[in-house]
């Protein structure tokens, strides 16, 4: 048993790890790849076509070979997942277009909350005092690190609400689909990573253009930003993959919660790779939602241990109640059945 927990954690570890490096790994590529003064590559909704393109190639490889396994979910599900999931990139994509900077984290913050709201509603969860006060914690640390100049209008807020939501239940679904129709996590993305990759595929540039006013056949394509391109959709496979997993093994809120810390990283990393200003005001901002995570860790154990706690004591309680009723019911049975009593009883325990 002992065994079995700690190689539980360190799969957990593994996969929150494989989630933060390949996020930050493939922010930091694209930075490269889609800045004015990188290589200019400014379709990022046909890009991300081309990053589950080749997740679903890795995935079809995996299974033509034995690796994983096809199991059966219904298409419409597939298809009102991948539907809400593009509604949930091109939505982020055309909030940041509408929006000032300061908004758009704005709206990414918001999703915490959204997440829980929803899960409420949806699978009537219920979250204890101390989770709340870390997810408070988690958000004001981030808004601060993060936050600036704040500008909305009615378009960029319509589009932020759609974003937030539809990223919210998305990241819900991969859950409840995974548990629903018991699919591991990878197997359930080779499944949707096709369909998300054609539709993004095919209407990708179109919305690309609207956003940027290019097309992306008029990208003159160098070496060095195909290998860019090449290695963003091998991150992409890791972090989508880590997310489909990490949401799998824990929640969504969870996800959001502990997924702040990428937002950490990338501006670390901005400050150390990109020469970013990191102000007092952003550290103090990434110390906070740091601690707000530790917080929510520590809230989330002892949440398990104490359900875990009152678990194994309705177990028992309802094993000396069975055994109580059975030792009555022997003490009132007639003679000639008490042999058959016994029996009865010896076959309770052996269950």
């Amino acid at each position: 048993m002992e065994a079995e927990k700690k190689a539980s954690a360190v799969s957990d570890v593994g996969a929150w790890a494989m989630n933060v490096v390949s996020s930050v790994g493939i922010i930091m590529a694209n930075k490269q790849l889609m800045s004015p003064k990188g290589y200019a590559f400014s379709f990022a909704t046909t890009l991300t076509g081309f990053h589950f393109a080749v997740t679903a190639l890795v995935g079809l490889v995996s299974n033509a070979t034995g690796y994983s396994a096809s199991k059966y979910v219904p298409l419409w599900e597939l298809l009102w997942f991948s539907i809400v999931a593009n509604m949930s990139i091109t939505g982020m994509n055309f909030s940041l277009m509408l929006n000032s900077v300061g908004f758009y984290q704005i709206s990414k913050l918001s999703m915490i909350p959204v997440v829980c709201v929803m899960e409420w509603i949806l699978n009537n969860k219920h979250y204890s005092k101390q989770v709340k006060v870390a997810v408070v914690v988690v958000v004001i640390g981030v808004g601060v690190c993060t936050v600036t100049d704040v500008k909305v209008n009615a378009k960029g807020f319509l589009c932020a609400c759609v974003a937030v939501i539809s990223t919210s239940l998305q990241q819900i679904s991969i859950g409840s689909l995974q548990k629903k129709y018991s699919i591991g996590s990878f197997e359930l993305l080779s499944k949707t990573a096709p369909i998300q990759a054609l539709s993004l595929l095919v209407l990708g540039p179109f919305i690309d253009y609207f956003l940027s006013g290019k097309f992306i056949s008029n990208y003159k394509v160098s070496s060095s930003a195909i290998f860019f391109i090449l290695l963003s959709c091998s991150l992409a496979v890791f972090c989508n993959v880590s997310q489909y997993l990490c949401i799998g093994r824990f929640s969504a809120v969870s996800f959001q919660v502990l997924g702040h810390m990428k937002t950490v990283c990338v501006l670390t990393l901005g400050w150390l790779l990109f020469d970013s200003e990191l102000t007092f005001k952003n550290i103090a901002g990434m110390l906070i939602a740091v601690a707000g995570m530790i917080i929510y860790s520590w809230a989330v154990e002892v949440e398990k241990q104490s359900s875990s706690k009152v678990v194994n004591n309705v177990k028992s309680s309802l094993t000396e109640e069975e055994i109580r009723l059975l030792k009555d019911g022997v003490e009132k049975t007639p003679v000639k059945d008490v042999e058959l009593g016994q029996s009865y009883l010896v076959t309770l325990w052996s269950e």
